[in-house]
């Protein structure tokens, strides 16, 4: 089993409708598109690209927000190509709930 780890998010950078730069504590950088995961109440508004451009680095958690609510642990972004799938499929489910 994986154990979690502790990742600060040290700045953000929309590179795309929805997309984002992100470097971490130790310098890595990352880049994320959140696209296929942008349904349901809190991820939703994330579709729209003016309001994903919203996004903003809290300095006291040190990870990135949206002014609805949403967030995500940086532990999730930091290793997003690990994580990805699982939240597509979980996104998957909530749309097609969402549809009937």
């Amino acid at each position: 089993m994986i154990g979690h780890e502790l990742h600060d998010i040290k700045s953000v950078e929309v590179i795309g409708p929805h997309s984002l730069r992100l470097r971490f504590e130790d310098g890595v950088v990352r880049e994320v598109d959140l696209s296929s995961i942008t349904v349901g109440e809190m991820y939703g508004p994330l579709r729209d690209p003016a309001f994903f451009a919203r996004v903003r680095l809290n300095p006291e958690i040190e990870t990135i927000e949206w002014p609805n609510g949403a967030d995500f642990d940086p532990e999730t972004l930091y290793h997003w190509d690990r994580y990805r799938e699982a939240w597509q499929r979980e996104a998957q489910k909530l749309a097609t709930q969402n549809l009937s």
